[in-house]
């Protein structure tokens, strides 16, 4: 990692990541369940963490290990105020150090904490029930159209503070993920405890996000600190410890962005494929990305081949699933999101609940209004990306159909947030990267 970047880039690349610290600290660790276990046992590769905690959930770590890094921060621009410049590997390290003090120590707090109780304490229903879903993979059953009551699922609720009966819960009848999501659970789960917590995959698929925007044609100091922002902004820092999973089908996304940059099609398909086999979210990503590869000149039997590597990946994740049953499938990932769960949130759903016209558990017209609303809207979205031909214009395009897609939506978890504030990040390190070619070449 050759090269320097001058005393301004340094300048402001320390004042992205003080910026972080300073957003991230206030919150970061809050509004854990109340989560109360009647024995605490620290033991095993986590448990320094937890005796460090006192074995409780304690806000002192976490937000101590940011503010070390916000004194990192302050020193280096101690150094960097008269320096003319800094070596890459140096600004490299101080972000990579940075964003590891803002993200990992809760999130191994978490787990350390649920490895001293039980599995169903100390962490989120969702990615309990993801990691569920892998070891029934292992054990060659499918996580569509299953009962899950008495796989410990149903005793997370209570320990939660839920009101009334566990089995009011429709995690207890549903599994919304697609595929890809169980069966990373299920690679996950052949490591042995803790490292088998699902979160701490989310946790390195948030390192390998900030890894992909460094593959992004911009200049180096742009990449660092987009990087950062993907990963250490608030929202990224509290699903690797709450446990929230859209990382992995993120950080595919911005890798396929980058694969189709740099003139890799099949690969950034496949990458695309993945994320969606991942996330639903992922599929407003597929019509930008098509766009960004047939207005850089991509031969039409190339672009044919990136299709077809595309869909094979696709199949191979689905097909197993069809097979075993195609209908729960359908049910509980694409009719449990769009129409069975109650709705959640401050989007157009939520507006509607709180004047009265609609009912919390009752329908709510998502597909008409994705077709009247999101569809026009994407396409205009799309057909500017066309007449640009810029490559900032397919992130951000996607970062603001997501929004409205997310807005429109019958739940917006505050989680979903961080799929358009990825891809308006990633937007702007490809703008700054286009204007300094442009720079370079006049």
């Amino acid at each position: 990692m050759s090269g320097r970047l001058e005393r301004g880039e340094v300048l402001a690349l320390l004042a992205v990541l003080g910026a972080l610290v300073v957003l991230v600290v206030p919150d970061l660790g809050s509004q854990p369940w109340p989560f109360q276990p009647p024995r605490v046992e620290p033991h095993g590769l986590l448990g320094p963490f937890v005796r460090a905690a006192g074995r409780e959930w304690d806000l002192g770590v976490p937000r101590g290990a940011a503010l070390f890094a916000g004194l990192l921060v302050a020193l280096g621009g101690l150094a960097a105020w008269r320096a003319r410049g800094w070596p890459r590997w140096a600004a490299a390290g101080l972000t990579a150090i940075v964003i590891v003090l803002l993200t990992a120590p809760a999130a191994l707090q978490a787990a350390g904490l649920r490895d001293a109780t039980e599995p169903w304490l100390f962490t989120n229903d969702s990615t309990y029930q993801i990691e569920l879903a892998g070891d029934g993979i292992l054990d060659g059953k499918t996580p569509y159209g299953r009962d899950w009551n008495g796989t410990g699922l149903e005793r997370f609720y209570p320990a939660a503070g839920f009101e009334g009966s566990p089995d009011r819960q429709v995690a207890l009848s549903h599994f919304a993920y697609f595929p890809g999501t169980p069966l990373t659970a299920a690679v996950w789960r052949l490591l042995p405890a803790p490292l088998d917590d699902y979160r701490l995959f989310v946790l390195l698929a948030t390192f390998a996000a900030a890894a992909f925007v460094l593959l992004l044609s911009a200049p180096f100091a742009w990449r660092l600190a987009g990087a950062a922002a993907v990963a250490a902004n608030p929202l990224a820092v509290r699903a690797s410890w709450f446990g929230t999973a859209d990382m992995p089908s993120i950080a595919l996304v911005i890798l396929a962005f980058a694969l189709a940059l740099r003139a890799r099609p099949s690969a950034a398909m496949a990458a695309l494929a993945g994320a969606l086999l991942l996330k639903q979210f992922a599929l407003a990503a597929v019509p930008f990305l098509l766009v960004l590869l047939v207005v850089r000149g991509l031969p039409r039997a190339k672009l044919g081949h990136a299709l077809a590597v595309f869909a094979g990946v696709l199949l191979a994740g689905f097909l197993p699933f069809l097979i075993a049953d195609a209908s729960a499938l359908w049910d509980d990932t694409v009719a449990y999101g769009t129409g069975t769960y109650r709705i959640i949130g401050y989007g157009l759903a939520g507006l509607l609940v709180g004047a009265g016209l609609v009912e919390r558990d009752g329908d709510y017209p998502f597909a008409l209004l994705a077709l009247l609303v999101w569809v026009p809207a994407t396409a205009w979205l799309l057909l500017g990306q066309i007449r640009s031909r810029a490559s900032w214009q397919a992130a951000g395009g996607l970062a603001v159909s997501l929004f409205l897609l997310l807005w429109l939506s019958r739940v917006l978890q505050s989680s979903y947030l961080l799929w358009p504030f990825v891809f308006l990040v990633v937007a702007l390190v490809l703008a700054a990267g286009e204007r300094f070619a442009r720079s370079t070449s006049a």
